[in-house]
């Protein structure tokens, strides 16, 4: 098993290093800690390294790069997460993996998992204060009583028949995918609110094949033959 470890977390590109270590049979079931000691040794023997910008394990952490990262956005930073320091090296790096070291003292698996659950409750406790504007199609959250974001939504409600969904404002934005549907775009544009219009919630807030067929009827519905003459008159 081989890693590539990666110091990179200085504006200084000089002071940048990166290291190849094969993994030794018994550091595969030890804890990833061992990895940033072998990494900070390596580089503080450096003799340009060491004495530039001398690293010290006690203040520094390993990272992984991920698609589902966690940690908040950076621009340096940018989808990596943190990798406890009691963690299963073997458990949690994949082989050949780029892992990048960073500076601020590292996590256990313990202080890692009440960070994030605290993290979550956070955002739960933020949505459950927060209210969703009513417009159709738009997925906008702000505090009651605003400030009320601009809006993008559509004018009247959704269809779903068989497979097809679309937007009745919009009927040929068509899509069959849940996902695909939620990305139409909406036709208006306004200010979110929280407020329904009167009588709104007398309306349907969507429509079916039922619907439809009533709608096709209406259309196709004869006219009387007073209103054909009145029509040519």
């Amino acid at each position: 098993m081989k890693v590539f470890l990666h110091y990179e977390d200085n504006d200084n590109t000089s002071l940048h290093k990166s290291l190849k270590i094969t993994l030794p049979k018994s550091w595969k079931n030890g804890p990833s800690s061992k990895l940033l000691c072998q990494f900070v040794e390596s580089y503080n023997a450096n003799e340009t390294l060491g004495k530039s910008n001398p690293l010290n394990a006690d203040d520094a952490h390993l990272a992984i790069r991920t698609e589902d990262s966690l940690s908040e956005k950076d621009e340096k930073q940018e989808g990596l997460v943190e990798i406890a320091s009691d963690a299963i090296t073997i458990n949690t790096i994949p082989d050949r993996a780029d892992v990048y070291i960073l500076h601020g003292p590292s996590k256990t698996l313990a202080q890692i998992t009440e960070q994030r659950r605290l993290a979550a409750e956070q955002i739960k406790k933020e949505k459950s204060s927060m209210v969703s504007c009513v417009r159709f199609g738009c997925k906008n959250r702000f505090p009651p009583g605003g400030p009320y974001p601009k809006c993008c939504y559509h004018v009247a409600p959704p269809v779903f028949h068989e497979t097809a969904k679309f937007w009745s404002c919009c009927p040929n934005k068509k899509a069959y995918d849940w996902d695909d549907f939620q990305c139409i775009k909406g036709c208006a544009t306004g200010v979110c609110t929280d407020v329904k219009e009167e009588g709104s919630s007398e309306k349907k807030q969507f429509l079916g094949g039922c619907d439809l067929r009533e709608k096709a009827g209406e259309a196709a519905k004869l006219k009387s033959i007073d209103d054909f003459n009145k029509a040519q008159a």
